[in-house]
């Protein structure tokens, strides 16, 4: 009988290569084998094969792999998405697609929250052409945070907090020619949040993050720092409900406390939420070992059913 083969495309800054040495470790304790550095960008398709480079610079048929983990948000191409998703169909990816394209989607996410009960930011969505209700939500809420919907790390997020400032983006809008407006009430809150990470269902670790200066966005990449933070049980339950509903294996759930409503809401569902860089494993950020022991055993579970 064959081995298992895992293949994985997973980012190599901040650590990632480490983390992935670990991982690749952890698999071939179990007797699986992996192939790196599978990054589709570059892959073509030969009839019904997928054909891609590893880092070894061999070509790999990628649908005789058991499992694929893709795992870097920082260098996805629309090309990359296309592959992801028919591959998807054939052999188990972590995460499943159709779940990560789900939140790669601010307002599909919500939306679907929503439904089920799980509590968001209040969000509205209009068509383009349809300035007049958005200036009636701008009445409404007094302020408001237009989101792009497929948008990351708080690039492109701007607050409107007044009828002028509205106003004054509705051109610009305009000339990216997008097909709708999605906004979200600007939530009272104390310019700090909580990123719940979830694996197969489980709480794995949590960190918190701080907006800095006078900005209200925490992102790292917006100027937030990150500090230790315990989550209370009601953090981590809304977390884990959030991560079921989108149905993501492995998800990190962004939380903030509404003080005008005093609860807690889910922000954002991420699809490639970060492991801890060793920078910030040396400041206390220790879940690094519990994400990588579950990552493993879903991809173990995963290639032994496709080997079936």
């Amino acid at each position: 009988m064959s081995k298992r083969k895992v293949g994985i495309w997973l980012y190599q800054n901040g650590g990632g290569d480490i983390i992935e040495a670990k991982i690749v470790a952890k698999l071939a304790e179990r007797g699986i084998d992996t192939v790196t550095g599978l990054n589709l960008r570059h892959a073509y398709v030969e009839n019904g094969r997928i054909l891609c480079r590893d880092r070894k610079g061999e070509t790999i048929v990628m649908e005789e792999l058991d499992a694929f983990y893709s795992y870097n948000a920082g260098e996805q191409t629309q090309y990359q998405m296309y592959l992801y998703e028919a591959l998807d169909r054939i052999v188990p990816c972590v995460n499943n697609y159709r779940s990560f394209a789900l939140t790669e989607d601010k307002f599909q996410t919500a939306y679907l929250l929503r439904n089920h009960g799980v509590p968001t930011p209040e969000f509205r969505l209009c068509h383009r052409d349809d300035a007049d209700r958005l200036r009636q939500f701008m009445e409404e809420w007094n302020q408001m945070v237009y989101k792009p919907t497929d948008g990351w790390g708080g690039v492109g997020l701007t607050k409107i907090d007044s009828r002028e400032t509205l106003d004054m983006l509705m051109p610009f809008l305009n000339q990216m020619d997008l097909r709708f407006f999605y906004v979200e009430r600007f939530v009272d809150y104390d310019k700090t949040d909580y990123r719940v990470d979830i694996v197969d269902g489980e709480y794995i670790g949590c960190y918190g993050r701080r907006a800095g200066g006078s900005d209200w966005r925490t992102n790292i990449t917006s100027g937030g720092s990150v500090f230790l933070r315990d989550p209370e049980p009601e953090v981590i339950e809304l977390a884990q409900r959030a991560a079921a509903v989108t149905g993501l294996e492995i998800a990190g759930v962004d939380i903030i406390y509404d003080r005008e409503h005093e609860e807690y809401v889910v922000l954002e569902v991420n699809g490639i939420p970060a492991y801890a860089t060793p920078e910030q494993e040396k400041e206390g950020l220790d879940f690094n070992d519990r994400k990588i022991e579950k990552v493993v055993e879903i991809l173990d579970r995963k290639s032994a059913e496709k080997a079936l």
